[in-house]
């Protein structure tokens, strides 16, 4: 790297020598081959490239040739002055546009000056100025999109950080190009000043020192004029092409010469009719049959064959494709992908296939991607992408919902009715096709749409069969969302974080905890419906505590006394807390069968204790229930955890919170007593 930097250095130095010191003629016919080489190069380079990021050294380059080329100028208007003459290349070129011929010669030379200077020149120079603005005017927008993406969870950290380097890359690119071009505008400028002080000095030199003739003055210094401007335009020609290939280029996979290619082949019926036009201009007169008539006929060959081809690559690309399936299955090594297990799939039969397929209007897959969005609202947790797929095993109506691979749900929908439901407020009969919602288990029946709006008005609550799928989904992921939260998942929570607190999470994990045991203390915290969104102030008490105690059922008792706001507001609410409490004979014999060991502690009551209890504990939940009222059991700090696990057994949803999990400005009021 060091030798590649000295290199340049010495380069741009000898660069600005040639303004300085002379060259014979053998040195200025070599540069300005290289010259000629170098611009070739660069014009190739710009066409390859996929990405005008690939090419940032353009701007850079543009200076340097631009300099080199200004420095050939300078050394061969001093031999043409000095010497009347400048080398084999100059002469040749100008010999080879002359052909005898000054004044057709002059003309062609300007043209070409004209076509580099208003035409490639403008063009690239106005091209750059406005991908320059745009590009910066962009930003923003790019960083909002990029970060949005990040918080999602679609990149991680290390493709975030690229995509911020890539665009400010191309910013960095454009505005510097926009700035470069006006290095090819210039040189287009001093290429004609150059040329115009070369004929009216070389004829002043010729007269006064020279001793020449008018005849032989212009013929020489022309012929040398118009071959040194070529050698030079020629170049800054190819240079200008290049940097409008390279502005003018778009974002793509391929280099332009394939896109130019699969672009204009990709519309054979342009070159269908095309052909057909040029054949119907050879009947009018004076136009050149024997050229449209052949032209014609290829384009309308071409578009032929390349519609043909289109047509046939459908079912090459299915055989193609089923050909690759059946390699796949073949390969032994291939049994490893069925291995893999998706967190969470729904399986479906074919009638429900219109629910899930789009082309249907089918809105199934818009519901899951909302389901995914209300479980980070109100659980904090990222669901993993629900799979979707139709099973032929399965009945027509029925769906199954698997967690890791395992059906922990199934039920029936009917894809052209809906389902009415009775709350408790309908009056009347209704008639349908009786079923149990899948959900909550609710009796309901399946009804024509038709009797939709006369349901409605008797008191049922009727939703149509997406909706029945949605919320059975949503529960179900309610359910076993603390299965569902897995390492990465919490590594995804913690990266999130850490780009607004990165000392909060760079203290607790892995200093304190390590990801398997915060993992643990967020998946209690879910299994019992308690939303994981203020990871602040979860990572905040863990901090506190980790260091005096490891074990993640303790953590989360902690954890649930700092959340005490937000259990208060999800179970209680604003009203008068209504609960059952715990006898205090209860309390004591339940702290007295725990057990401690070197992996956790668990309780240990008799048999016949622990069915006592349960009976004591139905009698009161269905009298707390038939008041209408939402059954929680309130107890003390300690007991909480192990009374929630005993009553697991046969209330997986009993709500059971301590004393210090309630808000302080909360009222509650016993309804009765749990005894033991």
């Amino acid at each position: 790297m060091k030798f590649a930097d000295s290199l340049l250095a010495f380069i741009v130095i000898a660069i600005v020598l040639l303004i300085i010191f002379p060259l014979n003629e053998t040195i200025l016919d070599v540069l300005l081959t290289l010259n000629l080489s170098l611009s070739l190069i660069i014009l190739l380079i710009s066409i390859f490239v996929k990405n005008s990021l690939d090419f940032s050294i353009f701007p850079s380059l543009l200076l340097i040739t631009t300099l080199f080329r200004l420095g050939l100028n300078v050394s061969s208007t001093r031999l043409i002055l000095t010497e009347a003459s400048a080398g084999k290349v100059i002469e040749t070129f100008g010999n080879f546009v002359v052909r005898g011929n000054i004044g057709v010669g002059l003309v062609i030379f300007l043209i070409i000056i004209v076509v580099q200077f208003v035409v490639i020149t403008k063009g690239s120079e106005r091209v750059s100025e406005v991908a320059a603005r745009f590009t910066l005017d962009a930003m923003p927008g790019k960083q909002m999109a990029i970060d949005a993406d990040l918080n999602s969870g679609l990149i991680d950290e290390k493709e975030a950080r690229k995509r911020r380097q890539d665009i400010q890359r191309e910013a960095d690119f454009y505005g510097a190009m926009d700035g470069a071009s006006k290095f090819v505008k210039g040189d287009a400028i001093v290429g004609i000043i150059i040329t115009i002080i070369n004929i009216i000095g070389g004829m002043i030199v010729g007269f006064t020192t020279m001793n020449m003739d008018i005849s032989q003055v212009i013929s020489t210094y022309t012929l040398l004029t118009v071959g040194d401007g070529l050698v030079s335009q020629i170049p800054a020609l190819l240079i200008s092409t290049a940097t409008g290939v390279v502005v003018t280029k778009a974002a793509s996979e391929s280099s332009i010469g394939q896109d130019l290619f699969n672009q204009i082949t990709g519309q054979p019926t342009v070159l269908i009719i095309s052909g057909v036009l040029l054949c119907l201009m050879s009947f009018f007169p004076g136009f050149p049959v024997w050229v449209l008539i052949p032209l014609g006929g290829l384009l309308i060959y071409l578009g032929y064959t390349l519609l043909s081809a289109q047509s046939a690559a459908p079912v090459l690309e299915e055989e193609e494709i089923t050909r690759q399936e059946v390699e796949d299955i073949r390969r032994p090594e291939n049994v490893v992908n069925l291995l893999s297990v998706d967190p969470i799939e729904l399986e479906f039969g074919y009638g429900i296939i219109p629910l899930a397929d789009v082309n249907q209007g089918g809105d199934l897959l818009d519901r899951v991607v909302m389901i995914r969005r209300q479980m980070a609202l109100e659980l904090g947790l990222i669901v993993p992408v629900v799979r979707l797929r139709d099973n032929i095993q399965l009945n027509p109506n029925e769906y199954v919902i698997k967690i890791r691979g395992t059906v922990v749900a199934r039920g029936e929908v009917m894809a052209d009715r809906f389902l009415a439901m009775d709350s408790g407020l309908a009056e009347g009969e209704i008639q349908g096709i009786d079923t149990v919602e899948p959900a909550f288990g609710l009796p309901a029946k399946w009804i024509d749409e038709d009797q939709r709006e006369k349901a409605e008005l008797m008191g049922y609550t009727v939703v149509d069969p997406p909706s029945v799928i949605a919320t059975h989904l949503t529960e179900i992921i309610k359910q076993y969302g603390h299965e569902l939260l897995g390492r990465q998942e919490v590594q995804l929570l913690l990266d999130n974080l850490r780009d607004r607190n990165s000392v909060l999470v760079d203290e607790v994990v892995p200093k304190l905890l390590s990801l398997g045991e915060l993992q643990k203390v967020l998946a209690n915290l879910i299994k019992e419906s308690v939303s994981i969104r203020d990871m602040v102030t979860i990572l905040e008490t863990l901090a506190d505590y980790a260091g005096i105690v490891r074990d993640p059922d303790i953590l989360t008792e902690y954890v649930r006394q700092a959340l005490s706001r937000t259990i208060t507001q999800k179970f209680i609410g604003d009203s008068k807390g209504k609960v059952l409490t715990l006898d205090n004979e209860l309390e004591k014999e339940i702290m007295d069968s725990v057990q401690q060991t070197e992996h956790g502690s668990y309780l240990s009551l008799a048999p016949e204790k622990t069915q006592q209890i349960f009976a004591n504990l139905m009698k009161e939940v269905e009298r707390v229930s038939s008041l209408g009222v939402t059954p929680i059991i309130l107890t003390s700090p300690v007991v909480r955890i192990y009374f929630k696990r005993l009553t697991e057994q046969i209330m997986p949803d009993l709500v059971v919170l301590s004393y210090n999990e309630l808000d302080s400005k909360v009222e509650v009021q016993s309804l009765g007593v749990v005894s033991g």
